[in-house]
């Protein structure tokens, strides 16, 4: 069974302006200074007291041609990383094929094989 801890106002104004004056990178480095359980809590003390600046909240305006871009962008990524994977797969098989082929044509060595043909074929 756990106890709620009850935090004095001096106490929370203290890490507020703490946090303020930069003496914390983060609201979370605080917390674990000061042994301060609850990841909202001190988010919680920043609304009720009106320090909302250092929550470090960003807000984005986009126009309808950057949220569409975006999308496209995001979309692009997906199919280059998935042609990468089927790139790497490819690689992958064709050296197992040359190690069968090489095996089975009795070739021992197939990095040297490899150094041997490379760009003839």
């Amino acid at each position: 069974m756990s106890t709620a801890v009850r935090y004095s106002e001096a106490f929370k104004l203290q890490v507020l302006r703490e946090l303020e004056e930069g003496r914390f990178a983060t609201r979370a480095a605080a917390a674990r200074t000061y042994g301060i359980r609850g990841g909202a809590t001190i988010e919680g003390w920043a609304r009720k007291y009106g320090k909302l600046h250092i929550l470090g909240k960003v807000i984005r305006v986009e126009t309808p041609e950057e949220i569409d871009e975006t999308r496209e962008l995001r979309k692009r990524v997906r199919d280059l990383e998935k042609a990468l994977s089927d790139a790497h797969l490819k690689g992958m098989f064709d050296d197992a094929y040359l190690k069968i082929g090489c095996r089975a044509v009795g070739i021992k060595d197939v990095e040297e094989f490899k150094k041997k043909h490379a760009g003839k074929l």
